[in-house]
């Protein structure tokens, strides 16, 4: 089975992190359907499941025209009342007709898209992961960031958020297989912004990998946010007092989310454990973090040198 997807993370956009249940008012629908929480080790929620219905061309780098027919689940996450998400994703296989069923066969494997036509794993793999696409084509990523920017425009947050952050896509396929010899995954920067993520994962549980990909993704945004205002603070020729203020933030808002594989299933722990050794997340974040404070304590001895040495009235 090959699946694949999009996450999209940022700052929630509130002065400060949003109670429980706060989160799960921001997260409800109009539907009533119950916000999935937990809190140990890290608060976590996620919105009900939605379904968006599909019929279009999957993403190729060869420019085959196979068509999908299917649902595409989305939700939102929020992560310590903190982080938000915007998750998307859905798994394909060969349709065992070429004619168009009624929705409702569709409806009832949510999150299942049926190729109609020739169905070439790597090439859809590498399809998704470069952005490769045209006006028909699949586009997880505007579902993505649309349940995003919906929980960032909400009145439930009050618009003040205490950090300028980036928002990070993470583009990623997986291949499910329990008999996969050599599980692990390939992490690649796109951009300043764009990341890709290649799993070949022993599992069949989509759900178990949608966890692990949303945890990479807030591990990713984390360090790259704290890097983006670090480079940009030390870059300008700031004074003392502005650095400390615009990098303060940083140690207030931040350090106690870094968790990595907190929600991830037990059976995926030692993939993202590889991830984290090989690309070294947890060693820049603490490098990073060292500098920050290094950064705030070395201005926060200067202005204290600085008021000791004005002469007394």
């Amino acid at each position: 089975m090959l699946a694949f997807g999009e996450v999209q993370t940022g700052l929630l956009q509130n002065s400060v992190a949003l109670p429980r249940r706060a989160t799960e008012h921001l997260l409800s629908n109009e539907a009533d359907e119950r916000v999935r929480s937990v809190e140990r080790p890290i608060a976590r929620s996620i919105s009900p499941d939605r379904l968006e219905g599909v019929d279009c061309r999957l993403p190729t780098t060869s420019g085959r025209q196979t068509r999908a027919i299917g649902t595409v689940v989305s939700r939102a996450v929020v992560v310590a009342g903190h982080v938000a998400q915007g998750s998307a994703y859905a798994r394909v296989a060969p349709a065992r007709t070429t004619i168009r069923l009624p929705w409702s066969h569709y409806l009832a494997s949510p999150g299942h898209l049926e190729a109609i036509g020739k169905l070439d794993r790597s090439d859809l793999e590498q399809g998704v992961l470069t952005g490769a696409r045209t006006t028909e084509t699949l586009e997880l990523s505007a579902i993505a960031a649309r349940m995003l920017d919906t929980v960032q425009r909400s009145r439930v947050i009050d618009h003040a958020p205490p950090l300028r952050t980036p928002r990070v896509r993470l583009r990623w396929t997986a291949l499910l297989d329990r008999s996969v010899e050599r599980p692990g995954g390939t992490f690649t920067l796109v951009s300043e912004d764009v990341r890709s993520l290649q799993l070949r994962v022993p599992t069949t549980d989509l759900g178990a990998v949608v966890a692990l990909c949303e945890d990479l993704a807030v591990h990713d945004w984390l360090l790259t946010t704290v890097l983006s205002v670090l480079d940009a603070t030390l870059a300008h020729d700031h004074s003392r007092a502005e650095r400390v203020s615009r990098l303060q933030p940083l140690l207030e808002h931040l350090p106690h989310l870094w968790m990595p594989g907190a929600h991830v299933p037990e059976e995926l722990l030692p993939i993202w454990s590889a991830l984290d050794q090989r690309p070294g997340f947890t060693r820049q974040w603490d490098g990073a973090m060292a500098r920050v404070r290094d950064q705030i304590t070395i201005g926060a001895l200067d202005l204290l040198q600085g008021a000791s040495t004005k002469p007394a009235r």
